[in-house]
């Protein structure tokens, strides 16, 4: 599905990114293979993950190359560019699954806990579309943007506060992507992954479903071909063998008067006529701990 297409992958050292790198190399990509190669939290820089998936990808046939660069610099989006255009004269699609996890509850959190987190999430995401979409607006035929984001990003986190913050961003600039690039031929897409790796893994308490790196990777592969340009602005959940397509945010109750509200009649007809949307997380929360209770484990959830 991706014959003769060049697709640059970030964090594509390990896990999820490792996966879709592949899969893109199986169906006919040539791929750049980014990762920073960090420990989870963000430390420790090196290039070997990236260059075991290149010998991985050329073991099995294909074309790749490695960059190790950290995308929450500017420098790395036009680094994959320029990388893309020397080897191979072309970009046809990018994907962002770099990311770390720095856990803390929002009123322990450091800034540099917060920093590092949307960085590498959000910023690392913008770096990449923003070098990206420069290129594929002047080449023919356009391109394909695919944002990884998480549920988090919509519900929220107990203890993410950082990661649940970036990944609504990511969901927000592939929103904004999709409106602004769409008459450049270029589309734009979410997929919100549960797989177990190593950010999954950390999860305490665990998550409700999960599934593997590999079951994520098809969705991705078909985002990126040419079956798939007319879809755009759009959030995919991808665990196991499920698919789910995430509603766009609308409004859905209201209440409205000439003039002003004042603040007494606000607290009588909100309660009654607009009332509020609970948070499913709550109900998740809920669900997770009546599981741990059912289970003998700790009842201390958080989310993936």
């Amino acid at each position: 599905m991706l014959e003769e297409k060049v697709i640059a992958v970030t964090g594509a050292g390990r896990g999820i990114g490792r996966a879709v790198a592949l899969a893109c190399a199986a169906e006919g990509a040539r791929v750049i293979v980014n990762d920073y190669g960090v420990s989870m939290d963000g430390s420790e820089p090196s290039s070997d993950v990236a260059n075991e998936v290149v010998k991985e990808i050329e073991n099995s046939g294909g074309e790749a190359v490695a960059i190790a660069d950290n995308v929450a610099t500017m420098e790395a989006g036009e680094r994959i560019v320029s990388t893309a255009h020397s080897s191979w004269g072309r970009l046809d699609g990018v994907v962002t699954v770099a990311g770390i996890l720095r856990e803390r509850m929002l009123f322990n959190m450091s800034e540099e806990e917060w920093d590092g987190v949307v960085e590498t999430h959000l910023k690392g995401t913008f770096t990449v579309f923003r070098a990206a979409s420069a290129y594929m607006r002047k080449q023919e035929g356009g391109g394909s943007l695919v944002a990884f984001t998480s549920g988090v990003g919509m519900w929220g986190s107990v203890a993410q506060a950082n990661y649940a913050a970036a990944k609504g961003g990511v969901v927000a600039l592939m929103r904004s992507a999709a409106l602004g690039l769409e008459r450049y031929g270029i589309n734009a897409n979410c997929i919100a992954p549960v797989a177990s790796t190593r950010m999954q893994a950390n999860v305490p308490g665990g998550t409700a479903e999960t599934g593997e790196p590999e079951d994520v990777a098809p969705m991705v592969v078909y985002l990126l071909s040419d079956a798939a340009r007319s879809i755009t602005g759009q959030t995919y959940t991808v665990v196991g063998g499920r698919i789910a397509l995430w509603s766009q945010p609308r409004e859905i109750k209201e209440i409205s008067k000439d003039g002003r509200w004042t603040p007494q009649e606000l607290a009588e007809r909100i309660p009654a006529d607009v009332g509020i949307d609970r948070l499913p997380m709550l109900d998740y929360m809920d669900m997770m701990k009546a599981r741990a209770a059912a289970t003998g484990e700790s009842g201390q959830t958080a989310s993936s």
